[in-house]
């Protein structure tokens, strides 16, 4: 009997795919995962999220990350979404010190990395999420800015589009909504279980997921996780 492995979905990123804040949900990237464990044909959801990871980290460490989740016949991952970016973008010392990485090394790094994704793999992009600037620095030490925010968002945007790859951007819709900011933790940066919330159900609407994990017939039926 011939036994079909499941397609394997990798996300990888910082403590937004890890879920942190969200003590009811677990995350966008969790609440990802359990609804596709009700759906008998859609893939298997790995959530490789670390707290404080920029993309060097996950540069670093995707591809030993990526041959760990093989789990029939050593077949590797079907599909990657990756989040990073936003703590690229924090100042370090001051608000107006050094950047993590600045929006040139940013691009420059990230066209590096989907370089060597995207022959292996189909890979997806996410934006980044708001933060609340009036209670800088985070950690004592990090000042993160929604303008630096947007600034590196553009250029995930701007590389996706260059390469052919499906980019979900966020910043701006969630920066438009009314109550934004009740949807932070009160370190201004993570979000709480309303904006993972929020995310996942950008995640139910958003054709290129949808289309390759073949979810669009369950999207208009199938019910979403409430936080």
């Amino acid at each position: 009997m011939i036994t079909t492995a499941p397609r394997k979905l990798v996300v990888i990123g910082d403590s937004g795919v890890y879920g942190w804040g969200d003590p009811e949900g677990g995350g966008w990237c969790e609440r990802l995962r359990r609804q596709c464990m009700t759906l008998p044909s859609a893939p298997v959801v790995y959530g490789l999220g670390v707290r404080g990871d920029g993309l060097e980290r996950i540069a670093q460490r995707w591809q030993q990350e990526w041959s760990c989740r093989g789990e029939l016949r050593r077949q590797q991952p079907d599909g990657l979404l990756l989040s990073v970016g936003l703590n690229d973008s924090a100042r370090v010392g001051r608000c107006d010190g050094r950047q993590q990485l600045t929006a040139e090394a940013f691009r420059f790094g990230l066209e590096q990395l989907l370089s060597v994704m995207t022959p292996a793999t189909n890979v997806m992009v996410m934006g980044l999420s708001v933060v609340d600037e009036a209670v800088m620095p985070f950690a004592d030490c990090l000042w993160y800015s929604n303008e630096a925010v947007a600034i590196h968002e553009a250029q995930l945007e701007e590389t996706c589009l260059e390469l052919d790859v499906p980019f979900l951007s966020l910043h701006q819709a969630m920066a438009a909504e009314p109550d934004w900011l009740t949807w932070l933790e009160p370190d201004g940066i993570h979000l709480n279980s309303t904006g993972h919330h929020w995310i996942y159900q950008r995640l139910q609407h958003w054709k290129p997921l949808l289309n390759w994990a073949g979810l669009e017939p369950h999207a208009q039926c199938t019910p979403l996780l409430m936080s």
